[in-house]
């Protein structure tokens, strides 16, 4: 029977297979930073309002690390051993019109146990707190319950070979067809992508109806023009 050392069992542990689908590596340490409550405020209000489709945003982690390598905050992410690619940053509903709902109830601090179970896809504890109060407080009853479905949707995405993307520069447009490419069925119409005044891709995010199905995306939604040019970290 095969040994196996004490490191590789802990490593393995450590790592969920839906996590080590999403990043390259991924740990989540013993002790993690407690997030703290945020709410609304006057910037941002609470906003009870309908719900007419949602977005499901993913973040590019080569871009947004690119100079949080020393930020506490960001520790889990962009320092130490791990190494992440493409990372979900939220899934937040839509509104009927410009607007959305937002921060719709008070909460509490998201337990432990689900910051933990979806750190590798969300590498973030005060992310996951701000996600759940600002978003899925007007999506779901429990965090649990939220980050299930986010995690769920994340995990069932497919993405283009960005290592033979890296350094390249390209339109919106064509990155969108490689990245509807890699998910069969999914048209360029139906995700938007989040491009910095320099020009770098940040996130893209997907656009999906009520029923959590693929949508095009809306016109007053915004997101890079087709014929922008874009640079990939």
């Amino acid at each position: 029977m095969m040994r196996i050392g004490l490191p590789v069992l802990l490593a393995a542990l450590l790592v969920t297979p839906a996590c080590a689908k999403k990043a390259p590596s991924c740990e989540v340490p013993a002790t993690l930073p407690r997030p703290m409550l945020e709410g609304p405020s006057v910037d941002q209000p609470r906003r009870l309002l309908p719900t007419g489709g949602y977005t499901l945003a993913v973040s590019w982690s080569p871009q947004y690390c690119i100079d949080k390598s020393s930020s506490p905050q960001d520790h889990i992410r962009c320092g130490g051993a791990n190494s992440f690619g493409f990372t979900l940053h939220g899934l937040w509903p839509d509104g009927e019109g410009a607007l959305w709902p937002q921060y719709c109830k008070p909460t509490r601090l998201v337990p432990d146990k689900v910051i933990r179970e979806h750190l590798c896809s969300t590498p973030s504890p005060q992310l996951i707190q701000h996600e759940w109060e600002k978003h899925g407080t007007c999506m779901s009853k429990t965090p649990a319950d939220y980050f299930a479905k986010s995690g769920k949707l994340f995990a069932d995405l497919a993405f283009p070979d960005m290592k033979a993307l890296s350094g390249r520069t390209m339109t919106a447009a064509d990155f969108q067809r490689k990245f509807a490419d890699a998910n069969p069925g999914m048209r360029p119409e139906e995700m938007r992508l989040n491009v910095g005044k320099s020009g770098w891709m940040e996130e893209v995010w997907i656009c999906l109806d009520k029923q959590f199905h693929r949508r095009a995306c809306p016109a007053h939604q915004g997101g890079a023009a087709p014929g922008q040019v874009v640079r990939i970290r």
